[in-house]
């Protein structure tokens, strides 16, 4: 398990389960977790999700596409990493 804190301070984690998904569904950017958990905490751009409780990290030139989204769901002020992958386009 790896974690880190967002821009708003609260602390994201990444869990070996979710990281696993990441690396069989999108292997293009199962290089490094950490690459993850830096978009998180330093991100070019954010969003708010298609849930309650989501957010979206986007950040520039970290992975094989233009841009990185970074899924993060918060619940009681603390996220979990679910999901990421390339995006071409700008968020």
């Amino acid at each position: 398990m790896w974690e880190t804190a967002d821009p708003d301070g609260r602390r994201v984690i990444l869990s070996a389960a979710r990281w696993l998904h990441v690396c069989e569904r999108h292997p293009d950017l199962g290089g490094r977790p950490e690459d993850l958990l830096e978009v998180v905490a330093n991100p070019d751009a954010r969003k708010p999700g298609r849930e309650p409780g989501e957010e979206w990290f986007y950040r520039r030139s970290v992975g094989p596409s233009r841009w990185i989204r970074v899924v993060v769901h918060y619940e009681r002020k603390e996220g979990r990493i679910t999901t990421a992958f390339a995006r071409r386009g700008m968020p």
